[in-house]
C-alpha cells in the first residue's frame, strides 16, 4: 500500500502565513532593540510549499533598511525558537528577513503622478520644433 501525498492546501498555507506572521510581530516588538533597528513592520509573510522556508517581508522607520535586516537575521534562531513555542505545527519555517522595497516604490510612483498633474505655468514647447511630419 503506497503512501498517499496530499495536496498543498492553499488556504492552510495563507492561515499560516497570516498566524506567523501576526506571532512574528509581537514577537519582534518585545525582542527586537528599537534604538537599534528602528520600529519594524511586517508586511507579508510568503511560506514556501512545504512549510519549511518563509520569506518575511518587512518595513522600518528610524533606521536604514540594512541594520534592520541585520537585527532580524542576527535574532532569526531565536525567534524561530520562540516561534516553534507559539505555533502547535511540526515543521516551523526557517526565517528569512527581506526589506519590503513595494511601499518605497509605490510612495515614489505616487509622487511622480502628482507632478504630472500638476498645471503647467508655462505652455508646452516641443523639444524638437522642425518635426518632418508637419505641414506649413
Amino acid at each position: 500500500m503506497g503512501r498517499h501525498k496530499s495536496k498543498p492546501n492553499p488556504g492552510r498555507n495563507a492561515r499560516l502565513a497570516d498566524q506567523i506572521q501576526k506571532d512574528l510581530a509581537g514577537l519582534i516588538q518585545r525582542e527586537i532593540d528599537i534604538s537599534r533597528a528602528g520600529l519594524i513592520t511586517l508586511t507579508g509573510v510568503e511560506l514556501s510549499a512545504d512549510y519549511a522556508h518563509a520569506k518575511v517581508y518587512f518595513t522600518v522607520m528610524g533606521a536604514e533598511p540594512e541594520a534592520a535586516t541585520a537585527a532580524l537575521t542576527e535574532k532569526a534562531g531565536w525567534l524561530h525558537s520562540l516561534l516553534f513555542k507559539l505555533l502547535h505545527i511540526h515543521t516551523v519555517p526557517t526565517l528569512r528577513f527581506i526589506h519590503d522595497e513595494q511601499i518605497v516604490r509605490g510612495l515614489e510612483l505616487s509622487q511622480l503622478i502628482d507632478r504630472a498633474n500638476q498645471p503647467r505655468t508655462e505652455p508646452f514647447k516641443p523639444s524638437d520644433p522642425e518635426d518632418p511630419d508637419e505641414q506649413p
